[in-house]
């Protein structure tokens, strides 16, 4: 009896759940035109005032906020939808959990090694010690001293000093970019990559899903995975993945680490510039990076193979245990010299995490967190007769020397991680120049603080330069930046608009003694929403280098007229200014 009475309960409450169903559709078939529209209306204010909330509560900046408020209200149900998908820098939650851990693990072995910071920032000027401990209080690296650097100025000098390195290496490469295109010279590095995995260097490539999604459907790719080369995406996209995590934050750092003591950072992706992007009628792109060696135990270098090994670490739950794991088990065991762990492909690498090992002492962790060129070749004023290969534009900066004792921080920066580390650095430098700031960048999309610093520095008498591109490949980004044009000039802000190319360096030019290099635009995105890579730069004679190569890209540069760039048709100017509204979601 007791299985029939079972059964006879579910089925009437089976019928009971359909008469309450019938129940309800026949209230909702009742219900007239205007009960529907009141019923609409609603929905739409509760969710209005729901996604206010919301915005106000959750929106940090000012102009982001404003901005939503006013999609919200100008195109509601589609600003809904568009908000829940790219509203908020939301790397994951288990994406930002493996950071912090992969974190933790080297703040512990620093803890239990007895580590002893360097005290580099007493030695800088004065003004400069609060600036540095802003990023050492977000990133924990501080400032390293007695480095050798090298300014690449041009594609060719980059491929040839970094393929050059390649085939030096002996023990480890360490890649990391936002875009890898495998076209042109690109591909030379790719089969030096080869080589050394079949000399025993252990490689490993780390490149962002969306950025270097040509890389990861070309031949390339298999052929450098079946070579041993240890390649992961970063931050990879996916219908399901975009439910947990924002799919427009990107990873834009451009990293490389050879072996113990030599780094590259700066704006150079890895790309061709013969080859990439020609569709876009925009020219050529032009880029900086800076080639970085040093040998002591505390070194930029170890700072930037930290950052890379971390995002590496933080990418998948494996990842992050290898590297305990092998933290764990390697650090004491082997000294610098013997240490040599086994290879494992398709895996986070076994030498990478050795290295951070044998590295770890130089870690600043006390917080939570082309052509070969030689300095004794060049002449002291590193002036060289044109090469006629070269476009017009970079006859002026070829071939610069090596600078030896060049002090430097890495600022890495992410969203969510390291907050507004970049963002604040910046707005603090600029209040603090005293006659020159001068600056180089593809995307200048400022917001109203931005602004005020630049302008206030220019109305106090600040030399203020930005040199821009004449085009970008975003037409968004074209507009939201002129609608900053009057504003700056009125102030006696210098606007240079660059013919020569896409001028992607980004550069920040401090009077003689400061300079900030690296991956970040002056765009909302780089300061809120991408991971980028900045390198700090304090010894006067590197600054004056990345000014020499302003001075030269000034050179192909037509500077901007008030009264004519106001002369503009109206519907330009308020074109302009429309678009400005949206220029912190750019």
């Amino acid at each position: 009896m007791a299985p029939f009475a079972l059964s006879s309960l579910v089925l009437t409450a089976q019928v009971d759940l359909v008469q309450q169903l019938d129940r309800v559709m026949s209230s909702l078939e009742s219900l007239s035109a205007g009960n529907w529209a009141w019923l609409g209306v609603s929905i739409h204010l509760v969710l209005t005032v729901f996604m206010v909330v919301r915005i106000l509560s959750t929106q940090r900046n000012t102009g982001i906020a404003i901005a939503w408020l006013v999609l919200l209200f100008a195109i509601p149900f589609f600003s809904i939808i568009a908000y829940m998908l790219v509203g908020e820098p939301y790397l994951g939650k288990s994406y930002k959990l493996r950071n912090s851990q992969a974190q933790n693990m080297l703040k512990g072995v620093a803890k239990r090694q007895d580590i002893q910071l360097a005290q580099v920032d007493d030695a800088l000027p004065k003004r400069y010690q609060g600036v540095s401990r802003i990023g050492t209080y977000d990133t924990g690296f501080g400032v390293y001293d007695n480095h050798r650097m090298q300014l690449l100025t041009s594609a060719d000098s980059t491929f040839d000093t970094l393929i050059q390195d390649i085939n030096n290496a002996s023990a480890l490469i360490l890649m990391e970019f936002y875009i890898i295109y495998p076209k042109g010279r690109v591909q030379e590095v790719f089969q030096a990559l080869i080589e050394a995995v079949e000399r025993g260097v252990e490689c490993q490539i780390l490149a962002d899903s969306v950025g270097s999604f040509s890389f990861f459907t070309d031949d390339w790719y298999e052929k450098l995975v079946e070579a041993g080369v240890i390649i992961h995406q970063s931050l990879p996209v996916g219908l399901f993945k975009t439910l947990f995590k924002r799919s427009d934050l990107r990873n834009h750092r451009k990293i490389v680490v050879i072996d113990d003591d030599i780094g590259y950072t700066g704006s150079f992706n890895l790309v061709d510039p013969e080859f990439f992007k020609q569709d876009k009628a925009v020219g050529q792109w032009i880029d900086l990076i800076m080639r970085i060696q040093s040998d002591n135990a505390v070194s930029v270098v170890t700072a930037l193979a930290a950052v890379n090994v971390t995002d590496i670490g933080a990418e998948s739950t494996r990842n992050l245990q290898q590297l305990g794991f092998r933290i764990e088990n390697n650090i004491n065991m082997y000294t610098r010299k013997l240490y040599r762990p086994k290879p494992a492909i398709n895996d986070i690498n076994d030498k990478a995490s050795g290295y951070l090992a044998r590295q770890i002492s130089s870690l600043n962790l006390s917080d939570e967190y082309g052509h070969d060129f030689k300095a004794s070749e060049q002449d002291p004023d590193y002036e060289v007769d044109p090469d006629p290969s070269l476009p017009p534009y970079m006859h002026a900066i070829a071939n610069m020397p090596v600078i030896d004792n060049v002090m430097a921080q890495v600022i890495p920066s992410a969203p969510r991680i390291t907050e507004h580390v970049i963002y604040n650095t910046l707005l603090t430098i600029f209040h603090r120049a005293d006659h020159r700031i001068l600056i180089t960048t593809p995307y200048f999309v400022p917001d109203e603080a931005l602004l005020a610093a630049l302008t206030t520095a220019a109305k106090r008498g600040v030399e203020v330069t930005l040199i821009l591109p004449e085009k970008v490949d975003s037409f968004f980004v074209q507009h939201a930046s002129q609608a900053s044009y009057s504003i700056l000039m009125e102030a006696g802000v210098n606007i240079a608009l660059f013919k020569g190319g896409l001028l992607h360096a980004k550069t920040v030019v401090i009077d003689d003694d400061y300079c900030l290099f690296g991956t970040v635009n002056m765009d909302m995105r780089s300061f809120y929403l991408n991971m980028e890579i900045s390198l700090a730069l304090y010894t006067p004679s590197i600054v004056e280098q990345v000014h020499t190569c302003q001075q030269a890209y000034l050179t192909q540069c037509e500077l901007l007229n008030l009264e004519e760039w106001e002369s503009r048709p109206t519907y330009k100017q308020l074109f302009d200014s429309g678009i400005r509204l949206f220029s912190p979601l750019l």
